[in-house]
């Protein structure tokens, strides 16, 4: 049997793409469905960090639907035929993608300002400034990723609507490349500056509290290592597909001269990275349990309630 490398990329897809995708599926739409019925029918007061988290578990819900659909369609070697559904379904993914992350940055510096005023005084950790500030994230993360359309329609007619392409092979008037590397560095970038940023600021603060207290203030340390561990996943699980997006499209560019194999294990390897970027909607429900004020507990106490009356109502009159 003689290997063709330009098989590479649809064995891939068809096996790798559609098990994790569906994989993902069914672990993070549970636990992120759970945590949005949760808040809505457990939390009778919202602060500023569970405005943030159930924006965030949102997004990820909405993502999360869009699965299926291309875990099927990789499975049987089919493209989206349906060109509405492949710009929503490929503008949700992006838009989830760097909305995590921002909402991530915000539930950071929510920590660190509820460390630094633990009577929440701070005007930013109110309920309506954290209203304002997701307003704001929402917008500028639909900013970041609207020229995207322009591509994925331009692309579309490009093939007579018959080809859905993923980011990283579309075609248009927009410079591609470019376009790839200014939402790399606004929307992951730069945001991850601000996750590792309020870590060091945490960190510091609690330094700054044990030496004025001569004792280790424990009750704090869970919002470090909470930060910390975002800052973590987000670096583990987002670079590797940015660096690359970034190599896949310049290597479809005129000026790399790149052999016809050499562009596709670029385009392998980009695929492998693809499902690991997403794993954050499976985990993020990890940190509504850790960082959601009295969000367990109420959680907890909601479903006790529901199994003790559904064990009553079985029990024979």
């Amino acid at each position: 049997m003689v290997f063709n490398c330009t098989d590479i990329t649809a064995v891939l897809e068809k096996y790798y793409l559609s098990s994790t995708y569906g994989i993902e599926f069914c672990i993070g739409f549970p636990g992120n469905l759970l945590v949005v019925l949760g808040y809505i029918f457990c939390l009778p007061v919202w602060q500023s960090c569970n405005i943030y988290l159930f924006n965030l578990a949102v997004s990820d819900l909405i993502f999360l639907c869009t699965l299926p659909r291309l875990s099927y369609l990789y499975a049987n070697y089919q493209s989206e035929t349906l060109p509405y559904a492949c710009i929503i379904n490929r503008y949700i993914l992006h838009v989830n993608l760097y909305s995590s992350i921002l909402f991530m940055v915000w539930l950071s510096m929510d920590r660190f300002l509820l460390i630094k005023h633990p009577t929440r005084n701070h005007y930013l950790l109110r309920p309506r400034a954290a209203l304002i500030v997701t307003g704001l994230s929402w917008l500028a993360v639909n900013v970041e990723v609207a020229p995207m359309i322009v591509l994925m329609i331009q692309d579309l007619q490009s093939t007579n609507w018959t080809r859905c392409s993923d980011f990283a092979s579309l075609k248009g008037d927009v410079n591609t490349f470019g376009y790839s590397l200014g939402l790399t560095v606004t929307g992951y970038i730069l945001p991850m500056l601000g996750l590792c940023g309020f870590s060091l600021k945490i960190a510091h603060l609690l330094r700054a509290q044990e030496r004025v207290l001569q004792r280790r203030t424990i009750s704090f340390k869970r919002p470090l290592r909470v930060v910390a561990s975002a800052a973590a996943l987000f670096l583990i699980l987002y670079t590797p597909y940015h660096v690359l997006r970034n190599v896949r499209i310049a290597s479809l560019q005129a000026w790399a001269k790149l052999q016809v194999c050499s562009r596709m294990y670029i385009e392998a390897l980009y695929i492998l990275s693809r499902p690991v970027a997403f794993l954050h909607s499976v985990m993020n429900p990890v940190f509504y349990f850790l960082m959601g004020d009295k969000f367990r507990e109420l959680l907890w106490a909601k479903l006790r309630k529901m199994f003790r009356q559904t064990e009553q109502q079985r029990e024979p009159t």
